[in-house]
């Protein structure tokens, strides 16, 4: 009896039962449709050997001998011929005619009179007309009352998956690189776990926290450790998850969901890729009324919960500035937790947590991986991490080595050698000449980072060659001088080309792209123009996503600002032309070892450079690395 009572109490045998009728029902209907189906081929098929004959053209063919059987049914009269009785039946409406039997006899028909039983014709109409109107007005019944529970077949019903305590398998030991981040979401699971401490001196539960940042940065990564480190359900979910293309589904999965958190609660709600529900709610270019009545939906689920029974809704997106503001205020989403990119001690503890199941040679220096790796976010590095322990298994080793993790370094940023990309020998030298000349301009100026590796093979992303530098410690400002100098490095490829070759390839157009940018940003956004001076002429919409500005200036100004930009460019471009110039034998000797060994590193680079302008050795400094470790290079050359 107990039992019986613990299973009626259960909500999980509740719905599994309540599943199971309505599987029961939908099987049900779909083998009567399928009899139905079949039952009206077989009448087509059946219908297609049928012919219809007046009746007076039937009684002259029986006149004239043609009929040789005849069947006299309750309204019809089937019948044959010599040459239908494989192929077609004929048949004629029944008339009372009380000569027909004497007819048929004198016209050689054999003939006879099925006799109709009228249970049987009965039980036929009601099959036929009634039992299809019962079962399609039981279907309709099914459906409303499916609507009203959720909608048809649980379509507005919640499609999260929940997470019981740590079934995740991940907690905040796992996420590394992002502390602050981490603590704040700290004292969220601690305030489910001790209420009181917070309640004692009046301090209320958030209702929600926004995970801000990159793609890629790890913030589904902390939605699932506070998932592990809760210790309370914890409800995952997309945002595109809430609309179908029926509308107020998304409406109905909303309160379907806080209505299960609240029987739930203390409980997690997290909805990823926010953006997808949340965008502003802007008339000037049409709305979508699914998506704004899901966002309302939300918006007073969000408003009407008791914060102090424990729900906190976490979500995520890269796309904040398309948010509508009713989503941000205080009240909905108290806290917006930045997920930023991690810096050079973040990188690091993430290798670290990453390389954790691998197995690793005494040789692995995580720290210069960190150091080659700046602006890279945790998903590039746990690539770059599982790429080493490909290469390592590729070439029979049993642990993963310094160069492995380097070489997937350039992997992960430049693509896998293309071994069967030929090129010309013009073309090889015009490329070699191109990388010699950005590596010699970084070179010659002082506030440059040391080059690392040269090198003209091929890769996989479009790079027909790249130089590879590595900042010697982590850098969160740009002077006005380094800009200046990184100009120079960007446009002495295509400096390098035009003296040695008296013309110019195609292959400076990403070097052409990202100068123009920088040139501008230095215009518009630093303040590092003579000519405008520290006005704000451009502004950032888009930061998350690089980059779309839009010009806060008139059509005049912006005349003059690309002037400016223009005339930037040809200064570190003639700069550039004067460098190599005067340092010709320097890039001819550099270029004729290039070209010979196709990958050089920065030691080798640094050799030949000192050797040629009479520079004695050192034992040390960041340009006599011997490691090659990539921050930027060519995407087109």
């Amino acid at each position: 009896m107990e039992d019986n009572n613990r299973d009626s109490n259960n909500p999980d045998k509740r719905d599994n039962r309540k599943k199971n009728i309505q599987n029961l029902v939908i099987i049900m209907i779909t083998a009567f449709l399928a009899v139905l189906l079949i039952q009206r081929l077989f009448a087509q098929m059946q219908e297609s050997r049928r012919k219809e004959v007046p009746y007076n053209e039937f009684l002259a063919m029986v006149d004239a001998g043609e009929v040789v059987k005849a069947e006299i049914k309750y309204d019809t009269i089937e019948f044959w011929t010599e040459d239908s009785k494989t192929a077609i039946t004929y048949w004629t409406g029944k008339v009372d005619y009380d000569q027909l039997p004497q007819r048929l006899e004198a016209g050689g028909v054999e003939f006879k009179e099925k006799i109709t039983d009228t249970g049987t014709m009965i039980l036929s109409m009601l099959m036929t007309y009634v039992l299809p109107i019962v079962l399609t007005g039981l279907m309709l019944l099914w459906i409303m009352r499916s609507m009203k529970g959720g909608g048809m077949m649980g379509v507005g019903k919640s499609t999260a998956k929940t997470y019981m305590q740590k079934e995740t398998g991940i907690t905040f030991k796992d996420v590394a690189g992002q502390e602050e981040s981490k603590e704040s979401l700290t004292e969220i699971v601690d305030f489910l776990h001790n209420p009181g401490r917070y309640t004692k001196i009046g301090a209320k539960l958030p209702k929600g926290a926004l995970l801000v940042g990159p793609p890629g940065t790890g913030k589904t990564l902390l939605a699932k450790a506070v998932a592990g480190e809760a210790n309370v359900p914890f409800y995952s979910l997309t945002g595109s998850d809430f609309v179908e293309m029926f509308v107020g589904v998304g409406a109905s999965r909303v309160r379907d969901l806080f209505k299960k958190a609240q029987e739930t609660a203390p409980c997690i709600i997290f909805i990823d890729e926010l953006d997808a529900i949340g965008k502003s709610r802007d008339s000037r270019f049409g709305g979508n009324d699914e998506r704004e009545q899901t966002l309302n939906q939300l918006l007073s689920e969000m408003d009407g919960f008791d914060s102090s029974k424990g729900i906190i809704v976490l979500a995520a997106t890269n796309r904040p500035e398309i948010l509508d503001k009713a989503i941000l205020r205080p009240g909905r989403f108290d806290r917006r937790i930045i997920v930023e990119k991690p810096d050079l001690k973040g990188r690091v503890d993430i290798l670290k947590v990453h390389a954790r199941n691998v197995c690793l040679d005494e040789t692995v220096d995580f720290e210069e991986i960190g150091k080659a790796t700046s602006g890279a976010v945790g998903s590039d590095l746990a690539n770059i991490i599982n790429e080493a322990a490909l290469l390592a298994v590729k070439k029979g080793r049993n642990a993963v080595s310094q160069s492995d993790l380097f070489e997937s370094v350039e992997v992960v940023i430049a693509g896998k050698e293309k071994k069967d990309r030929i090129l010309s020998q013009k073309e090889r030298k015009i490329v070699t000449y191109h990388e010699v000349g950005h590596a010699l301009a970084a070179a010659l100026q002082k506030n440059t980072e040391p080059v690392q590796k040269i090198t003209i093979v091929p890769r996989t992303m479009g790079a027909l060659g790249y130089v590879m530098q590595v900042p010697e410690e982590e850098k969160y400002l740009m002077s006005q001088i380094e800009m200046e100098e990184e100009l120079v490095i960007m446009l002495a490829g295509r400096a390098a080309e035009s003296i040695v070759f008296d013309s110019v390839t195609t292959g400076a157009a990403n070097d052409i792209e990202r100068a123009t940018a920088m040139a501008r940003a230095m215009v518009t956004q630093y303040g590092m123009s003579e000519k405008f001076g520290l006005m704000s002429l451009e502004s950032v919409e888009d930061r998350y996503l690089s980059g779309h500005t839009v010009l806060n200036c008139g059509q005049e100004t912006a005349t003059e600002i690309d002037k400016e930009v223009m005339q930037i460019l040809k200064s570190s471009y003639d700069k550039a032309i004067t460098l190599l110039k005067d340092n010709r034998e320097c890039l001819d000797k550099i270029a004729d070892f290039l070209i010979e060994k196709e990958t050089i590193t920065g030691k080798e680079f640094m050799h030949i450079f000192r050797q040629v302008k009479g520079i004695p050795e050192t034992e040390e400094g960041g340009d006599t690395n011997t490691e090659t470790t990539p921050v930027s290079g060519d995407a087109e050359v």
